[in-house]
């Protein structure tokens, strides 16, 4: 089953991963959104093997999991260091001073948030497609 895993920068600077949709908790918490992510597939890992222990029925929802990463933007920008924050700011038609407070955690608005996906989906697209000679 795939379900969505998100990713958020804390108000202590840490990052931490839970699963929204899933009945079974499962979390994971870091300083960097690496470790967290690593804390949170180790959580995956430790609940089935409880329900191993247990001889218990793994349910449903925790079988086959995988997870689709959606990040907040201090989340992606700490994930994704090789994206300079001014850059795309400017690339994304953003002012950087704005998009250095969004990555803080200031309120971002759809709109704002559309434009940024879709500047790096279109990144995304083009580093997909390039080859090197």
């Amino acid at each position: 089953m795939k379900t969505v895993a998100l990713i958020e920068k804390g108000k202590n600077g840490t990052y931490g991963i839970y699963t929204p949709d899933l009945k079974s908790t499962i979390i994971g918490e870091g300083i960097s959104v690496a470790e967290a992510k690593k804390d949170f597939e180790n959580s995956v890992q430790e609940i089935i093997e409880v329900y191993a222990e247990d001889g218990q029925e793994l349910p449903e929802e925790l079988k086959n999991l995988t997870f689709e990463y959606k990040y907040d933007l201090a989340s992606l920008f700490d994930y994704y260091r090789i994206i300079n924050v001014s850059q795309f700011a400017k690339t994304a038609g953003i002012n950087p001073s704005l998009m250095r407070q969004y990555k803080s955690g200031q309120y971002i608005s759809e709109k704002q948030i559309s434009k940024i996906e879709k500047e790096l989906n279109r990144i995304g697209r083009e580093l997909a497609s390039l080859s090197l000679i």
